[in-house]
């Protein structure tokens, strides 16, 4: 009787430590497999050990593993041309013909730690290497034991994207490259680069010089919650498509696509600061905003001209062959009907093109710049509240309303569409009412908020469930002035958004606190200066 009693006790005492082990791999995005192979065995890694990346694409997941572990951890490892004197490998593979997109298997025994990626994908690769970055430790100095398991992670959607304002506020190249870094780390693969609005033109083109040197200036912004108080404050800045080619590029070695934003047709007085022949008042003096809130106040519309046409034909044939990516963002969204209500040349233009609103004239807008940007082999993407005109086929409705607000039309849509619904992912109000020294502290977003937030309601029809692509977080900048509240903003909201992009539900808020506890470790490693009101909902209190 005593050899049953102690095979029980054996048996209780290895699925103890089994638990610990697996307490202590904390994991977020949490990956949709674990396996433990050995309850108390680890994996060593030390300095100078050797890395085998099997092919090109391989070589540049090893290469930014090799990149962090020196930077952030002092562990210099190596690259070798040896599978079997490498103590970690990086092989894309097949994984056979039910292989999903993005899907890797990150393996750990005492021969070393292998990941492949499926379907010889590159990218697949890259997310192995992103899931061992979040296994080792959190403190320089600390020695490196990864235990023996088994993880098997794919994403359930194919868009994961985080979203930057350069318009109202611009931040430069080298915060931009942070910004590219931490979307990568957080397993999200889009940066949606928001590049132009009414408040300022940030990107140089070469067609059109003057929209950085007029449309990049204001005179000055508001102080305080708007309407606010004016104040002077000169203020201009762009980028050059030197640093343009130098974020893509940055970017793609994170397998991070960027996406452009030009916003038109309205959205625009930068551009009419620039060029005021292109608005519906030529005649009245125009200059970039000085204020947020623009829509129903000011004019900031696009005349429908021939010069108008011209130009955007312009804008966005550079923009296109600019950009390598799937995607570019035409905006599209809160065009105030009052001022071409009010416009004889927008009346002569709908009457001749049979247009009987001034939506139908938004949407000719819409179709005019789909054209230029389908002809480039690419697809368009277009805000809600605008761009719902767009063209089925090759275009992607980008979503920020909340969906009571939804019309039935466009639920039951056959649009591919993105959530970016404002209710739960837009990173623009704080976290706590209390926080007025981040932004105004009203309508309070708390992680738990984000955590929570429903993508698909269960009153969606099966049809705008199967044609979500993927959520986005957004981080508009009026209140957002200084990279400082940039992060406080986005850190660690940008937590829950992975969490939600990678497994496409959220149902665990007890487990997800745990894993958060250790994310906000890592922002200490990273030097992200986060808002840390979150650890006050944390089940277990942090030890720092």
């Amino acid at each position: 009787m005593k050899l049953p009693l102690i095979l029980i006790t054996l048996a209780i005492m290895t699925i103890s430590s089994s638990a610990e082990t697996a307490m202590q791999l904390s994991i977020l995005p949490k990956p949709q497999s674990v396996r433990f192979v050995s309850a108390d065995s680890s994996f060593k890694i030390s300095r100078g050990m050797g890395i085998y990346a099997d092919g090109d694409g391989a070589t540049l997941a090893a290469q930014y593993l090799i990149d962090y572990c020196n930077q952030y951890l002092g562990i210099p490892l190596r690259m070798t041309r040896s599978k079997a004197e490498a103590a970690i490998r990086i092989c894309p593979d097949d994984f056979g013909t039910k292989a999903k997109e993005g899907q890797y298997r990150l393996t750990v025994s005492h021969d070393g730690i292998t990941i492949t990626g499926s379907r010889r994908s590159e990218e697949a690769c890259f997310l192995g290497v992103t899931t061992l970055v979040q296994m080792l430790p959190t403190r320089a100095g600390d020695i490196p034991h990864v235990p023996y398991v088994e993880i098997n992670d794919y994403p359930r959607f194919g868009y994961r994207g985080m979203h930057l304002d350069v318009a109202r506020h611009f931040f430069p190249v080298s915060f931009v490259k942070k910004y590219i870094d931490w979307i990568a780390l957080h397993k999200l693969n889009v940066f949606h680069w928001h590049l132009t609005d009414d408040q300022g033109w940030r990107i140089e083109l070469k067609s059109h010089p003057e929209l950085t040197e007029k449309g990049s200036y204001r005179d000055g912004e508001i102080r305080g919650l708007f309407p606010g108080e004016y104040h002077k404050r000169p203020y201009q800045a762009f980028y050059t498509q030197d640093e343009v080619k130098e974020v893509i590029d940055y970017a793609s070695r994170r397998f991070v696509t960027v996406v452009p934003e030009i916003d038109i047709p309205g959205h625009c007085m930068a551009v009419l600061a620039a060029h005021p022949e292109f608005s519906t008042t030529p005649n009245e003096s125009k200059h970039t905003a000085r204020t947020w809130g623009i829509y129903n106040r000011q004019n900031n519309v696009l005349a429908p001209t021939p010069e108008v046409f011209r130009f955007l034909d312009d804008v966005f044939n550079e923009v296109c062959n600019l950009f390598p990516g799937k995607y570019i963002h035409a905006g599209g969204d809160e065009c105030a009907p009052k001022w071409w209500d009010e416009s004889a040349t927008a009346q002569k233009f709908m009457a001749a093109h049979r247009l009987p609103d001034t939506h139908a004239l938004q949407t000719y807008f819409m179709h005019h710049v789909q054209r230029i940007i389908n002809s480039h082999g690419k697809t368009m993407l277009g805000w809600s509240g605008g761009a719902e005109g767009m063209l089925t086929e090759r275009s992607v409705l980008h979503n920020w309303h909340s969906w009571d607000r939804m019309p039935p039309s466009r639920i039951h849509s056959t649009q591919k569409w993105i959530n970016s619904a404002s209710v739960g992912l837009y990173f623009t109000a704080s976290e706590d009412s209390t926080q007025t020294e981040t932004t105004p502290g009203r309508w309070p977003r708390s992680v738990k908020k984000v955590y929570d937030f429903e993508i698909v309601p269960d009153t969606a029809s099966a049809q705008a469930s199967q044609n979500l692509i993927g959520i986005e977080g957004c981080c508009w900048t009026e209140y957002c002035p200084t990279t400082w509240k940039v992060e406080l903003q986005v850190f660690p909201r940008i937590a829950a958004l992975a969490e939600k992009a990678w497994a496409g539900k959220a149902d665990d808020w007890e487990g997800f606190t745990r894993r958060l506890s250790h994310q906000l470790d890592l922002y200490d490693l990273w030097g992200v200066r986060y808002n840390d009101v979150v650890e006050r909902t944390l089940i277990t209190p942090r030890q720092r």
